[in-house]
């Protein structure tokens, strides 16, 4: 390995190509800050070593007249080279270099004036660096750019990064995942920061970040050789700071598989086709679990969720998905290793006198063929097409999942649902989900399907002590039988009741002592209903029950998870800390018992907006509503103006025990319908609402 050399030195004559096996940008807000705390701390006469650049250079004879490189290679001044590692400190380079560049011509003296006449320093222009380090023009012809660093034309974020970060004109709609979004947010950091440099320093600033930049972070640069694999290099190497995704493992790995098979069992045609499948997957891949800019999916556990659905389950914890894919599946070894076909040979045997009795008794002897043994691998390149079209078009029914009011192919129904079992929390069932939209093809089987997946989590995972990961093995399984066509919605539905049943007493009514022994710990420890995880959940379904056509749905569910202090979304009508106000109205219940009823069902209210805590004492007829100040402005939403559970309370002449008792009562009803279950009478529903005095356990 050379010595180290500046980036001034790297970009002479070479062109720099992300390949296709390679992730998109991954750098986010800590190795930017990373990146410019090393540029602008660099002090005078000093170098930074930023790492090793890995190189593959690419045969000039590899190279088409047609692409837009040939003419910088044909005449052999300039290589092209693929990038091993080192591609997101590259990348990081040019971004920069670009936000340095918009700023520069961005200036008020340089208003009007042509890149060639803006000069960074005495004798460098912006047009000489745009030629050095980002594109060239070719002087003929239709003048096209040919980059100096950029992706393969199959990366998705080929297209993001010439039009969108490097200006190039004409690109109309470009696609965006949560890889082009780092690459913008890096273009809008370095650009702010730059134009703070500028605000303090000047021009003067702005030409010292570029020296340094340019001329003393310092890279090695290995090439690697033909008698190397370069996709075996590139799965040894992490990137700084941002070590490689399982799923980009995966991916890098099945492209090199492609090329370990011999033309007799995938010739060039097919080679490329297989090669082609792999990259337009994880293109979808990728769209897909960045399509949600902002809040993007992980990649690993969609890995893990396919691999579940589509291979097996195992109890193993950790990374068991991806060894098993990485160390079992998919394989060199697989490949590499020929089995030998099972074929039926026609034995020749020698006439004896006993012959003929011998093949009466054993019959017809052994068919022998003069057909050769094919050697072919353990893996075949149908095997790997299969898994990556599914995986392809998982990652569509992964992101439906999550974000149904974004699919495009989904009924109502199945939306309602699904975004049901989103708030309540699907604990292990979205890979069963994600199965059932690949696999099921009746919308309205996959409706009653989520509906009773839904219900079952409501009561086994609400109403019951069950452990979180009850039958998870048996579900995560059920995603599998789905999607191979195994299990339908029937038997689906028959297993989720068989495992619900224990729920249940022979009379079909809800075992509620499971319900109850949940409610008395937290009477006791004075929260009541406010603590049960479900309180939320059910008082937002509660409130969508009272909607009908004329009606405008007041309370979205995202409004109630905004900051750690949400539970100020779930008021007590009667407060925890009641003022005089309410000393009429509970006359008669003793001291010890008035924290129970703050504490029960029937006195908690879903708001459609936050009522400041100092107020929430006021008496109910305070609450009821609207609170406005002397000048005429309303500073709090009363009962009467908010959700159509506020309005609804707001219709009781005065709020006591009773009103309590009887709200908590036809919730548990409510409860009864919406759940499609059975207390066993009034009597055990009025249990269920703690509204008499304790006694231990």
């Amino acid at each position: 390995m050379d010595e180290p050399r500046s980036l001034d030195s790297l970009f002479k004559e070479k062109l720099f190509r992300i390949p296709d096996y390679q992730r998109g940008y991954a750098w986010q807000i800590e190795q930017l800050k990373a990146f410019w705390e090393d540029l602008v701390n660099l002090s005078a006469g000093r170098s930074h070593y930023t790492g090793v650049l890995t190189l593959k250079q690419i045969p000039a004879d590899d190279i088409n007249e047609s692409d837009k490189e040939y003419w910088l290679v044909d005449d052999h001044s300039y290589k092209l080279h693929h990038i091993v590692d080192g591609q997101q400190r590259l990348t990081t380079f040019v971004v920069f270099l670009q936000a340095f560049l918009n700023l520069v011509e961005s200036l008020p003296e340089h208003d009007g004036q042509s890149a060639d006449d803006i000069y960074i320093s005495d004798s460098l222009s912006v047009a000489a660096v745009r030629s050095k380090y980002l594109f060239k023009l070719k002087p003929t012809g239709d003048r096209f750019r040919t980059y100096k660093f950029g992706y393969t034309i199959d990366n998705p974020s080929d297209r993001y990064l010439r039009h969108r970060i490097l200006d190039e004109p004409g690109g109309g709609s470009v696609a965006e995942t949560f890889y082009t979004l780092n690459l913008n947010n890096a273009k809008r950091y370095f650009a702010e920061q730059l134009r703070e440099v500028h605000e303090h320093t000047g021009m003067a600033g702005l030409q010292d970040l570029y020296k340094k930049l340019t001329k003393r972070f310092l890279f090695n640069e290995y090439i690697i050789k033909d008698e190397f694999d370069v996709f075996v290099a590139f799965e040894t190497m992490n990137n700084r700071g941002k070590k490689l995704s399982d799923l980009e493992l995966l991916k890098n790995r099945l492209i090199y598989l492609t090329t370990l098979y011999d033309d007799q069992e995938l010739d060039a045609a097919e080679r490329k086709s297989l090669r082609d499948t792999v990259n337009d997957a994880w293109k979808e891949v990728y769209h897909q679990l960045g399509r949600n800019k902002t809040r993007p999916l992980n990649d690993d556990d969609f890995l893990r969720a396919h691999w579940t659905m589509y291979f097996k389950y195992s109890r193993q914890t950790g990374r068991d998905y991806i060894r098993f894919l990485l160390e079992e599946q998919f394989t060199p070894q697989k490949v590499h290793k020929k089995v030998v076909h099972d074929v039926a040979l026609e034995a020749a045997h020698e006439q004896t006198s006993s012959a003929d009795f011998e093949d009466e008794e054993n019959g017809d002897g052994d068919v022998e063929s003069d057909v050769t043994p094919t050697p072919s691998a353990q893996l075949r390149p149908t095997e790997i097409r299969d898994f990556v079209l599914s995986l392809r078009e998982s990652s569509v029914h992964w992101f439906n999942s999550f974000y149904p009011h974004l699919a495009e192919t989904m009924s109502i129904e199945e939306r309602k649902w699904i975004e049901r079992l989103n708030r309540i929390g699907m604990v292990y069932f979205r890979p069963l989900v994600m199965a059932i939209l690949k696999s099921v093809s009746d919308e309205a089987d996959r409706a009653r399907a989520f509906q009773r997946v839904e219900q079952f989590i409501f009561i086994v995972f609400r109403l019951t002590t069950a452990r979180a990961n009850y039958r998870s093995s048996e579900f995560y399984n059920a995603a599998r039988a789905v999607d191979s066509g195994e299990l339908d919605m029937e038997n689906l539905a028959e297993k989720l009741l068989y495992r619900m049943a224990f729920a249940f007493n022979d009379d079909a009514t809800l075992r509620s002592a499971d319900f109850a022994n949940i409610l008395f710990k937290k009477f006791k420890a004075g929260s009541g209903y406010y603590s049960w995880t479900g309180l939320r959940y059910f008082l937002y379904e509660y409130e969508l029950s009272l909607l009908s056509a004329s009606r405008q749905k007041k309370v979205d569910w995202e409004d109630l998870l905004r900051t750690a202090k949400d539970r100020i979304s779930i008021e007590h009508i009667y407060p925890q800390t009641a003022t005089d106000d309410w000393e009429s109205a509970f006359k008669g219940i003793d001291d010890e018992l008035r924290p129970q009823y703050a504490a029960s069902l029937g006195n908690f209210l879903l708001l459609s907006q936050s009522i400041n805590s100092s107020l929430q004492n006021d008496s109910f007829e305070l609450k009821k509503s609207p609170k406005v100040v002397a000048d005429g402005r309303k500073v709090r939403n009363g009962y009467s103006d908010g959700s159509h559970s506020e309005i609804e309370v707001s219709t009781q002449a005065g709020w006591g025990p009773d009103e309590i008792r009887d709200r908590g009562l036809r919730l548990l009803k409510f409860m009864e319908r919406r759940w499609c279950f059975q207390f066993k009478d009034d009597e055990e529903r009025e249990s269920l609402l703690f509204l008499s005095p304790l006694e231990d356990a």
